[in-house]
């Protein structure tokens, strides 16, 4: 195979198999293509000339499950498609300001020149934008509007409508923007206007209950006469009022791989591929995936041998009710026909998995439903649990799994405190700690699971307390709907969306405030013996940034985080000037910590200088499992296909061109083989929008798992 590849490159180098083309009527050896035996390559030309900054995608479904790989055009219009399986492909070009070309047969070892088409009409060549360039049309209420003076209710903020109708609303769910949303179905019936339309349109499906309660409840019903000018506007022709560049710079160099998984009527939340604390564990293993309320079956594709195999997640007790309905963010029944799947119910969860983690042995745990609501004495009042004295619990939907990819054994670890999202701390016990739990944060010492098998003994819950005394300890406090004490503490409310242990200093980091109060981040101190040292505190989200979501920490110490408003917002402790704890540290101590950078993409019009980002969550590459460095911090790009990276103060747009209308919630990195350059290293991530038929494709497409690799150079093999 070397001899093969030494070969085929010798050849390309003399033009044998190389594909040389530069202007017509001119020859030029800079555009000669190197490829290997397992490498398809070449050059895509336009009318003019070169294509630079286009994608070349290929797609097999010779393999077990659908595969595509995809490259950007370097500035010469040459491309190199590496490392494909054996199998016969599908190749063609997309790009801003084309169409795409036919599709061509391709295989691994064999040189393929494209023809670029340009779109004939920018109405055309719009079709291929991101969803934030039409999801930017949407027209947002003017300040007048709001505070009583229109027919918004009284108590709604135009910062609450913008939170709404991005990533704390609506796009907290599935991306809004795609052909999909910005035109109405014709499966939904005649209506006499499309403000019925869309009334109609969001009472689809087991999602429809929740949807009205928001659009029709809390807000009056007033944004259905704004979605519908939208796509009204959209309907009579108005195009986006921006236009997207092509990948530039470094964005050329990235490899987006995709496998389809799952099944067309089910959805993915999130998938893990290694430990974060160190993203050698699992090596070119099996990734796992979550699928929250929509299905029991934890989907496992081998990237290696392109399979897809499933486990289905049981329950300890059989009487478990289903995780849908009253309480939960879907519903056990239809609230009105799916265009898509008519009556059928087809989420049927009781395991619930939202995310998983793996630990340090290859084990991973999973935020699961083990049981019913009620929880067990030991959790309650009258209980001599050390964390039920301070604070009892009654009542929980979802807890802490364990599955062990070497034997299958699935492990119930039954908590007391809510799970949403998991993270490893990095001290010796390996604690695992949560968010989800409401008033609490909970925490599993798995040192102590594994060596007792006790779950009541391994875990521990703490309130939230403000040190408002300024006496460095834990006292006496006051709740949250009393006022300051100075002889006392104060306890907060919020409970924590995102968690992030600190690798710097053992405290643990969230963000709180995301569906109701105050958006910030909270900073817990266990202390030597929680849950009675525990001490936390709170930093609110300062002008211009509102609306918080998923946060993680670098290895500074620094937080990053996900906002409503169009920012990656980070917050610097170190960077504090006055008293930490004490009477004035509520809150509202410390603004000089933040810092906020924009989101790539347009904005709403009339509000000012805006990205319309609607990023879900944010996640910092501690250990450049991808190669842009260590401690960089990256985002879900939930209206732009992909990903976004924050890297020497520039935004880098990681995109999935294909399929159209990629959306991403969790993410994860891995380190293969920290010696193999760039094909040791990636990203890894699926499509969680809870309805993959609204995706390029429709009805009957199925989640993706995606890895993002970054390669030195355009052509590099």
């Amino acid at each position: 195979m070397a001899r093969r590849r030494e070969l085929c490159s010798i050849f390309a180098a003399i033009g044998i198999l190389g594909s040389v083309v530069a202007t017509p009527g001119s020859v030029s050896a800079q555009t000669i293509v190197a490829i290997d035996a397992d490498d398809i390559g070449g050059v895509v030309m336009g009318p003019n000339g070169p294509e630079a900054g286009v994608w070349v995608i290929a797609e097999t479904s010779n393999l077990p499950t659908r595969f595509a790989r995809t490259v950007v055009t370097d500035d010469q219009g040459r491309y190199v498609l590496p490392d494909l399986p054996k199998a016969t492909y599908q190749v063609w070009v997309r790009g801003y300001g084309l169409v795409d070309s036919p599709k061509m047969t391709g295989e691994p070892g064999r040189l393929l020149d494209l023809q670029a088409v340009p779109a004939p009409s920018d109405k055309e060549a719009a079709q291929y934008y991101p969803a934030i360039y039409w999801y930017s049309m949407l027209q947002i209420p003017e300040a007048a509007q709001f505070g009583g003076k229109g027919d918004i209710p009284e108590n709604i903020t135009r910062i609450d409508w913008l939170k709404q109708v991005k990533n704390i609303g609506c796009i907290g769910c599935h991306q809004l923007g795609q052909h999909s949303t910005r035109t109405i179905p014709k499966q939904l019936g005649e209506f006499s206007s499309s403000e019925e339309a869309w009334i109609r349109r969001v009472s689809s499906g087991q999602s429809g209950e929740s949807m009205v309660n928001q659009l029709a409840g809390r807000f009056g019903g007033v944004p259905f006469k704004y979605y519908a000018d939208w796509t009204d506007r959209i309907a009579r022709g108005e195009l986006p009022h921006a236009k997207p560049k092509r990948p530039e710079g470094v964005e050329r160099n990235i490899v987006v791989t995709t496998w389809e998984w799952l099944t067309e009527k089910k959805y993915l939340h999130d998938l893990i591929a290694s430990d974060r604390r160190h993203p050698t564990v699992n090596a070119y293993g099996p990734l796992f995936g979550s699928a929250e309320y929509s299905t029991d079956i934890i989907p496992i594709l081998d990237p290696r041998t392109h399979t897809v195999t499933e486990f289905v997640a049981p329950v300890r007790d059989p009487a478990t009710p289903e995780a849908l309905g009253p309480g939960h963010a879907a519903s056990d029944k239809v609230l009105a026909p799916s265009p898509y799947w008519g009556e059928e119910k087809i989420w049927d969860t009781k395991a619930n998995n939202h995310n998983g983690m793996f630990d340090r042995q290859g084990r991973v745990w999973f935020a699961a439903a083990v049981r019913g609501p009620n929880n067990p004495d030991f959790c309650k009042r009258g209980s001599d649990h050390p964390s039920a004295k301070l604070f009892p619990l009654e009542r929980t939907s979802r807890s802490i799994t364990r599955l062990d990819p070497k034997t299958m054994q699935y492990t119930f670890i039954d908590t007391c405190f809510g799970t949403h999202h998991l993270q490893f701390g990095y001290d010796a016990n390996d604690t695992l700690w949560t968010s989800g739990g409401g008033p609490v944060i909970g925490w599993v010492n798995t040192r102590v699971f594994d060596e007792t098998g006790d779950a009541a003994k391994a875990q521990g819950w703490t309130a939230l307390v403000l040190d408002t005394n300024g006496n460095g300890q834990r006292d006496e406090h006051v709740e949250p709907d009393q006022p300051l004490n100075p002889t006392k503490d104060k306890r907060i409310t919020g409970g924590f969306y995102a968690v992030s242990p600190s690798p710097l200093d053992g405290s643990i980091w969230g963000s709180v405030g995301v569906f109701s109060g105050t958006p910030a981040v909270v900073r817990l101190n266990p202390g030597p013996n929680p849950p009675q040292t525990a001490l936390a505190e709170i930093y609110h989200v300062p002008r211009p940034g509102f609306g918080i979501r998923g946060a993680d920490i670098d290895r500074q110490g620094v937080v990053w985080a996900s906002l409503s408003s169009g920012h990656l917002a980070s917050f610097d402790r170190r960077k504090c000037k006055g008293p930490l704890n004490g009477p004035q540290a509520t809150g509202d101590h410390c603004p000089e910590g933040w810092s906020f950078h924009q989101y790539p993409g347009p904005g709403f019009q009339g509000i000012g200088e805006n990205s319309a980002e609607s990023s879900y969550y944010t996640w910092v590459d501690q250990h450049n499992t991808f190669g842009l460095g260590e401690d960089v911090p990256i985002s879900t790009a939930n209206l732009m296909d992909g990903l976004v990276a924050l890297k020497d103060g520039r935004m880098i747009s990681l995109r999935v061109p294909y399929p159209l209308g990629f959306y991403a919630k969790g993410f994860d990195g891995r380190i293969d083989d920290p010696k193999a350059g760039w094909k040791g290293r990636g990203l890894w991530t699926t499509s969680g929008d809870r309805t993959p038929w609204l995706r390029e494709g429709g009805k009957g497409s199925k989640p993706i798992a995606v890895h993002f690799q970054l390669r030195p150079d355009p052509l590099a093999k």
